[in-house]
């Protein structure tokens, strides 16, 4: 298992990025959360096998259409054992 704390930048809120996120999560047995930042990032934590960390991650560097993502940065997390994957208001 896996866990990553995760940061998205670009045009990323008012796009459904968070709804992405959560459905590319849960396609991939991934939890966690995701949630917009004051400043207009998004971030999320999640949790799951290396390779759907991966796999998450590639699709957050290209977004839904209508983002236009320019940089996703990541580094380790302790996980918690969250069971599915929420969005956070």
């Amino acid at each position: 298992m896996t866990a990553i704390a995760f940061r998205v930048t670009g045009r990323v809120q008012g796009v459904s990025f968070r709804a992405f996120t959560q459905v590319e999560a849960r396609a991939r047995g991934i939890g966690g959360w995701v949630e917009n930042t004051p400043d207009g990032a998004v971030r999320g934590l999640a949790e799951g096998p290396p390779d759907a960390i991966a796999a998450l991650l590639d699709r957050l560097r290209r977004g839904p259409p209508g983002a236009a993502v320019t940089q996703v940065a990541s580094e380790p997390a302790t996980a918690t054992g969250a069971q599915g994957f929420a969005i956070r208001r």
